[in-house]
């Protein structure tokens, strides 16, 4: 098919554009596609190497030892339990202090700051989402453990309770932005609807904002949690279950997460290897944090869909 442009005659070719234009297309889209598929490659890899290990482990220790007192792999005692119920304290604790506090700022900056407010407190919170884990760590080993466990609770130097705070101070920055994201999107006619039939601020938030950013608001505690179960060093530090732990859910002692439990275990892993089945049950440590996380992904996906709201 062809036109007709003033005294010339425009064909498809031309439409086309340029062959060397063409062949530059062409080359960034097989480069982006095989970043894409290098990518996917990747975490099939890491999957696999997991499930491969973890075989490896099951099929090589007494399955006993996966209910036992406790964790302390370089005795051949791999108890599911402690590690499990580790990282859900943790991550509870965590979530009492990270959901009330992101939602309160994230509230505060989508509903009652000034624009000017918001301008430049945004971007102090965002930054406060990228303090280090292990700065973290030192400060609820150092303050939140004294002056907050041990002063209300009778609770040891290194405990659970001041690593689930710490641990919740870490991912509030998180929550809090991800959630006024999601408020800050709903659109105005909303609000000044709320406000032409007589709602108060208060309640145009609570019932009108909050619900139509419900998913956002979901996607962000989400996202905290899985920050949450996925830290190390902040549990590494203040947890104090470095060479292992007894199985407790008492905040006040000591505990052991399934990362900080890695992180133990896979330091100086020169050492490890040799050491029975210690070095392998990091596989299987490994597995059971993916699936845990996928898990929740997968659950908190589902959730978002059904409770998304299009305007």
């Amino acid at each position: 098919m062809d036109a007709a442009i003033g005294d010339g005659r425009l064909t498809v070719a031309d439409l086309q554009g340029s062959p060397r234009r063409r062949r530059k297309e062409a080359l960034i889209r097989r480069l982006l596609f095989g970043a894409g598929a290098l990518s996917i490659v990747i975490n099939v890899l890491i999957v696999v190497t997991l499930f491969d290990g973890t075989v490896d482990f099951l099929s090589s220790v007494d399955l006993s030892t996966l209910w036992t007192d406790g964790w302390f792999p370089r005795r051949n005692q791999f108890d599911v339990r402690t590690i499990v119920a580790g990282t859900l304290l943790v991550s509870a604790i965590a979530m009492v202090v990270a959901a009330p506090l992101g939602l309160g700022a994230a509230m505060y900056l989508s509903e009652y700051a000034s624009p000017r407010s918001r301008r430049a407190l945004k971007p102090i919170l965002e930054v406060l989402a990228g303090i280090p884990s292990v700065v973290m760590g030192f400060f609820a080993l150092t303050w939140i453990s004294p002056n907050i466990m041990q002063r209300f609770w009778d609770a040891t130097a290194f405990n659970v309770g001041a690593a689930g705070i710490g641990v919740g101070i870490l991912i509030t920055p998180l929550v809090a932005s991800v959630a006024e994201d999601a408020m800050f999107a709903v659109p105005r006619s909303l609000r000044e609807a709320a406000y032409g039939l007589g709602a108060k601020k208060r309640h145009t938030t609570i019932r009108i904002v909050f619900p139509a950013a419900v998913s956002g608001i979901v996607a962000a505690l989400i996202l905290g949690l899985s920050r949450a179960i996925g830290e190390t060093l902040v549990v590494a530090i203040a947890a104090g279950g470095t060479g292992g732990s007894l199985f407790s859910l008492d905040p006040t002692q000591p505990g052991q997460t399934m990362t900080a439990a890695m992180t133990a275990l896979a330091t100086g892993s020169d050492q490890v290897k040799g050491a029975s089945e210690a070095f392998p049950s990091l596989f299987f440590v490994g597995t059971l944090l993916f699936l845990m996380t996928l898990s929740l992904n997968v659950v908190s996906e589902r959730f978002v869909r059904r409770v998304r709201k299009r305007y």
